[in-house]
């Protein structure tokens, strides 16, 4: 699927729309150079998730865990890995623990980094910015 985004609110409704699709859990993987509405895309997301709290990027804290409101045993978990550079690094995150709780819904900004990490299960976004507000988002 792809699809061509005018502003932040297009972006975000995009994600919000998908984050219907994945409200059991999964793996979402955003892929793009900064400044491509990474985040932004994951707080469309979070809404249609009805998280609750402000969405910000967790580049300093590496990620970041908000409470699903319907589904008490499981986590929305926003992973920023663009400070990173090893696998090892990746790994001490614990990440393959939470990748391992089906119900958790993980989204990757900077996915690239991950390697054989990213599960083949995962969700594949691309997005690319097509000047001014304009982004193209991918979804494979």
């Amino acid at each position: 699927m792809k699809f061509i985004t005018y502003s932040a609110g297009e972006t975000q409704q995009v994600a919000k729309n998908l984050a219907q699709q994945y409200h059991q859990g999964g793996i979402m993987a955003l892929f793009g150079e900064l400044g491509t509405g990474k985040t932004t895309f994951t707080q469309g997301f979070a809404e249609g998730l009805q998280v609750s709290g402000k969405i910000i990027s967790p580049t300093f804290t590496l990620i970041r865990e908000y409470p699903l409101p319907s589904q008490p045993q499981a986590k929305l978990y926003h992973i920023d890995l663009y400070r990173l550079e090893s696998p090892k690094d990746i790994e001490q995150l614990g990440i393959r623990e939470i990748f391992d709780n089906r119900h958790n819904i993980v989204l990757i900004e900077w996915a690239d980094k991950l390697g054989k990490i990213l599960p083949p299960q995962a969700v594949r976004i691309y997005l690319k910015n097509l000047g001014q507000n304009t982004r193209e988002i991918e979804i494979r």
